[in-house]
């Protein structure tokens, strides 16, 4: 599974967006200035995290966007869900009993995608804003910090 950059981008703008705020609204330009992602390409995201309930709009001199809730209840999940990116792993149309193979059947993995899928939606719903602004995330594992698994360090091994 790959996150287009839809997804990422609305994450990286919704973080940003709750670290400068201070209680006061943030242009849009800002951000895409701090991100370096187009502003126009924000402006759609944005429309969207509107509809979805998760930032406020703010018109006129000083205007820009607020979060709509604090950021320790804004689920990255529900970022990502809100900018249309599905969070899917397999070949098939979600929901549909039809499987990805010419003749309708499931691959073999189905089962085995299907459930990484749904772990990727556990955990991007366990992550607030607020999370990833104190930056609580890396270190759990101890992966990527150089702690040891299996008696050295997969990170270094790669």
């Amino acid at each position: 599974m790959k996150l287009s950059t839809k997804g990422r981008y609305a994450v990286m703008a919704m973080v940003d967006l709750a670290c400068n705020s201070n209680g006061s609204p943030v242009a849009l330009a800002d951000i895409a200035d701090r991100q370096e992602i187009s502003l126009s390409y924000l402006e759609q995201l944005f429309g969207k995290l509107r509809k979805g309930g998760l930032v406020k709009s703010v018109r006129g001199p000083g205007g820009g966007y607020l979060l709509a809730r604090p950021a320790p209840q804004t689920r990255v999940s529900d970022i990502i869900l809100a900018v249309d990116e599905p969070i899917q792993t397999t070949r098939c149309t979600p929901g549909s009993p039809a499987g990805c193979h010419n003749h309708k059947g499931r691959c073999l993995t189905h089962d085995l995608w299907e459930e990484l899928g749904n772990q990727i939606y556990l955990y991007l719903s366990s992550v607030s804003l607020g999370d990833v602004m104190d930056r609580r995330l890396l270190g759990s594992s101890g992966v990527f910090h150089g702690g040891p698994v299996g008696g050295g360090n997969i990170a270094a091994a790669q």
